[in-house]
């Protein structure tokens, strides 16, 4: 999985943009993009986008994003975090990769 921060070119409109990451994973990128409202309250989008390749070869992208609002950063990460830890558990090989990426749930949720 390959992280980068970079700028978003799509001029969204729900809101200033405040920090942008990217996270290529295979046909996949998701962005994670703090956003700021008018009262300088701050929110999380996620963005999946996924692109596609019709019959004749042209491609477009296929998005899904939510919105996590501040009053729900908690309990997200609390969800979050128990899932993942529960596939660790569970399903430990899909840590095993060196992911110099990766880093502990917890920690990129505290940089928010």
């Amino acid at each position: 999985m390959n992280t980068d921060v970079m700028p978003r070119r799509d001029n969204d409109e729900y809101g200033e943009q405040i920090y942008t990451k990217a996270v290529r994973a295979g046909k996949r990128t998701y962005f994670f993009d703090v956003k700021a409202t008018r009262n300088d309250d701050y929110y999380l989008t996620v963005t999946e986008s996924r692109k596609k390749i019709d019959p004749n070869g042209n491609s477009s992208y296929s998005r899904h994003k939510i919105y996590l609002y501040k009053e729900d950063f908690r309990k997200f990460m609390g969800g979050l975090s128990e899932m993942i830890d529960y596939i660790k558990v569970h399903k430990p090989e899909f840590f095993d990769h060196d992911d110099t990426a990766a880093t502990d749930i917890d920690e990129e949720f505290e940089k928010l």
